[in-house]
């Protein structure tokens, strides 16, 4: 069983920054995608930024395109969503997510293709 493991969550001010960390439990370039989604109260659960994990491709919504950065560490088998000039409707909690299933870039955003997921960490952005 995969375990996915976010963090660096908070509440911030508009303009601010975070940096969200996503910890894996195995080896990630043994899978072929990860990404962030995030889900505000009452809205579906949307596609913000994916990266191939077996290389360097990244794929950005255009709401965070500019803004969000994402990246991996095989090391620590990592991946990171560094969040800048940050708005209050980025608010949402922010999940990490990863598959085993090749994908291309576009694909990187549609939920329905991760199958690991983790609990989630809350981004609370006030103006």
């Amino acid at each position: 069983q995969v375990r996915l493991v976010e963090s660096g969550g908070g509440s911030v001010q508009a303009g601010g920054s975070l940096r969200l960390s996503c910890a894996a439990s195995t080896d990630i370039s043994s899978f072929s995608y990860m990404a962030w989604f995030r889900q505000a109260p009452g809205k579906e659960r949307d596609g913000v930024a994916a990266i191939n994990t077996r290389g360097r491709d990244t794929y950005y919504d255009d709401s965070v395109k500019g803004r969000f950065t994402i990246s991996h560490d095989y090391i620590k088998n990592t991946v990171y969503l560094q969040m800048n000039s940050l708005k209050p409707e980025d608010t949402a909690m922010y999940y990490c997510a990863a598959t085993i299933v090749p994908l291309t870039a576009i694909q990187g955003l549609d939920r329905l293709r991760y199958t690991n997921w983790g609990q989630g960490t809350q981004v609370t952005v006030s103006s």
